[in-house]
């Protein structure tokens, strides 16, 4: 298999997968998005040759950018541009989660500072306020009253930023001190983890303490009907307990997973390039019948 892996950074997730696909005996090129350029027709990046191309850019502007102009000559990306379109937007992705009748947290958008305060007082206290665009529990903030709201608030209107005047706020889930890690291939679970802490963050990157966790049906179901509903492809998709149910808060398009292979018995770069073994064969497949 010839295989592109687009990055602007290495890092222990991408060694990861290096190592697993150079051990079976792949042809890696690594692409760093940052020396090439994209044209309408053509790129300096090295991909004519490549069976799929798989994306690991760390910026997202980059990543949906890379992905679109790469598809557009013919090579199969994972994941897709609309998946990391869609992914990419904490509105977005709320939607399509909505729309596909997955449970999710209320949300609600808003565009200046009154129209969002009226919706903070309509969830009550707390609640939550999200940028639309981030990862890593980055520039998320708990709103406890409405003094906290007015300065938040305030504080986004004056950043300059566009995507600072989109306002995402969220109702507060009362969740049993974690939250849940599936990473999936197009809706097929590889491994499962909780990730804990007394922070009301609980993410990995925050310093949460992770936990290997066994899925019910239920669960297995809700990764499943998420995947689908962001387009399917290599997922990190993040529930949260509520009471003997979930609520699924997000699905990721470049999903970390380092922390996830350290806590499973599961070899997790290893069922990815199976995936990735098989998305190539499907191409090969298409190819020979055309």
């Amino acid at each position: 298999m010839q295989i592109g892996i687009l990055y602007s950074r290495i890092r222990k997730d991408e060694k990861l997968l290096l190592t697993e696909l150079r051990e079976r005996g792949h042809d890696v090129t690594k692409v760093d998005v940052r020396k090439h350029q994209f044209g309408l027709h053509d790129t300096t990046a090295p991909v004519d040759d490549l069976d799929i191309v798989v994306d690991r850019c760390l910026a997202t502007s980059r990543s949906l950018y890379a992905t679109r102009f790469i598809e557009s000559y013919g090579v199969p990306v994972v994941n897709s541009p609309e998946t990391a379109e869609i992914c990419a937007d904490k509105a977005k992705n709320s939607l399509a989660l909505a729309e596909a009748g997955v449970p999710t947290p209320e949300t609600k958008v808003a565009f200046t500072k009154e129209s969002a305060m009226d919706a903070i007082e309509s969830f009550g206290y707390p609640c939550v306020l999200k940028p639309v665009v981030g990862s890593w529990g980055r520039l998320m903030a708990k709103i406890d009253s409405r003094s906290a709201a007015e300065a938040i608030l305030e504080h986004k209107a004056t950043l300059g930023h566009y995507e600072h005047k989109v306002f995402y706020v969220q109702e507060f889930v009362e969740k049993p001190g974690r939250d849940i890690r599936v990473v999936a291939t197009d809706g097929e679970p590889v491994a499962a983890m909780t990730r804990s802490s007394e922070h009301w963050l609980t993410n990995a990157a925050k310093g949460g303490e992770t936990k290997e966790f066994e899925l019910d049906d239920e669960a297995l179901e809700l990764v499943e009907k998420a995947s689908d509903a962001v387009g399917g492809g290599l997922l990190g998709v993040d529930l949260m307990e509520t009471g003997d149910s979930y609520t699924v808060h997000e699905v990721n398009h470049t999903v970390e997973f380092k922390a996830l292979n350290g806590t499973t018995d599961v070899d997790v770069p290893a069922a990815v390039v199976d995936w990735l073994e098989s998305k190539a064969a499907e191409k090969t497949a298409t190819e020979a019948l055309a």
